[in-house]
């Protein structure tokens, strides 16, 4: 199995938006463009709102029939490990191997001499095609990368090799998540785990390494934009070398996990993805659960009104949402309206200050981030959220389209 160039990874909180986003997709293919569409859940999600891998496979293969696509799609086990694994294992076909928790925990010192000494033969200047300066790689270097990253990957490689087991070699993808660290990889570390990740005998077809500055949910980036530009960049040459060094998959791309809509850097990426012709996976996640709320407040009287609902109880209940989250986001609780001069706002007021358009005076990306988070309140809410979503399908569907296709797919692929 094998991943399309561009892939676009959508996550879908409640399963109703996988034809409206799709046809986002479809739109990218009528301009000339193939992007494989990834629906992606996270063991996370499935808990909080009481739902089952099967059914992101559901609406996967439901949505595909119903505008009769042809091209690549394909169900993203989201930030997986071996503990939660197993209940993924029928419905996808995609495993975000998530290893976060091993990063910075070293391998057995054997392990780590081993790695040294079989990678030993790098020292020294080593050029990377793309990159104007030299790497300078000293043995002390390698084993610190190895004591930093090794264990990690190795248990990448346990989780890899559990999945072949079940699934055959050939019947999926496979991705590593090494965002969730606090510190970028330098291009240098990225070319060492990459190593190690051969080591493993982990076919990889994306990587989603950490970059600079702040990626938190729903809301644009925030940092030096040229700062991850280089970085960006760097990271596309290292894998484009790297592949050839230890026969890794050819199509082995960056995965960037967005957290959504960081439209300040989709220049750079766009730049860069072109100028290398490389590939590119991106997730935009939870921006669709937004559009959701967007369209309903759009749709006003009873929509309306659950929006504001969902809006004063995730503010009352923010320290339990926030928990989970407390690293992906950076909300200013001074910049929340209270919730009685919200419930008086019209439904374009809510829209405009939930839509991310920050040329609208209205827009509020402290709210923006906690409805983000919120969407365990609509999940508590079951039918009275749901029914409203399915009365009101067509114009949440015109806000899922036009968010992924306009705001994202457009500045990114077309």
């Amino acid at each position: 199995m094998k991943l399309e160039k561009y892939s676009i990874g959508t996550g879908d909180r409640f399963g109703k938006q996988g034809k409206a986003q799709l046809e986002a997709v479809k739109r990218a293919q009528e301009s000339g463009t193939e992007i494989a569409i990834v629906w992606n859940k996270s063991y996370r999600e499935h808990s909080i709102i009481h739902t089952d891998p099967v059914s992101v496979r559901e609406e996967a293969e439901s949505s595909v029939k119903a505008l009769n696509w042809k091209g690549g799609y394909y169900v993203d086990a989201d930030h997986i490990s071996l503990t939660n694994v197993d209940l993924f294992l029928e419905s996808s076909d995609f495993f975000t191997l998530d290893v976060a928790d091993f990063t910075g925990k070293k391998a057995a010192e054997k392990e780590i001499n081993a790695f040294t000494d079989k990678y030993r033969s790098y020292t020294g200047k080593l050029s990377v095609p793309g990159i104007s300066e030299p790497l300078t790689i000293t043995e002390e270097k390698i084993r610190n990368i190895a004591g930093r990253y090794l264990l990690a990957v190795q248990e990448a490689g346990k989780i890899y090799h559990h999945i072949e087991k079940s699934r055959g070699r050939e019947n999926f993808i496979t991705e590593i998540s090494m965002d969730e660290t606090e510190i970028p990889q330098t291009p240098e570390e990225l070319f060492f785990i990459l190593a190690a990740i051969a080591n493993e005998g982990i076919p990889a077809q994306t990587i989603a390494p950490k970059f600079t500055g702040r990626f938190n949910k729903g809301v644009d980036y925030v940092g030096d934009s040229d700062r991850f530009a280089k970085e960006f960049e760097e990271d596309v040459c290292v894998i484009a070398f790297a592949v050839k060094e230890f026969n890794l998959p050819p199509n082995l791309k960056l995965s960037v996990h967005s957290g959504s809509d960081k439209f300040s850097i989709y220049p750079h990426i766009r730049k860069s993805i072109r100028q290398h012709d490389a590939g590119l996976h991106i997730k935009t996640a939870g921006t669709t659960w937004l559009e959701e709320l967007i369209g309903l407040a759009e749709a006003g009287a009873e929509a309306l009104d659950l929006v504001k609902e969902i809006y004063a109880s995730s503010l009352e209940r923010f320290e339990e949402l926030a928990g989970p989250y407390s690293n992906v986001i950076d909300i200013d609780r001074n910049q929340l309206p209270l919730p009685e001069d919200a419930s008086k706002w019209t439904g374009e007021q809510f829209a405009s200050a939930l839509r991310h358009d920050q040329s609208n005076p209205l827009y509020n990306r402290h709210l923006r981030q906690l409805l983000h988070i919120g969407y365990k309140i609509a999940s508590e809410m079951g039918d009275k959220y749901l029914n409203l979503l399915e009365k009101h399908r067509d114009i949440v569907g015109r806000n899922v389209t036009e968010n992924l296709f306009s705001r994202h797919i457009t500045p990114l692929f077309l």
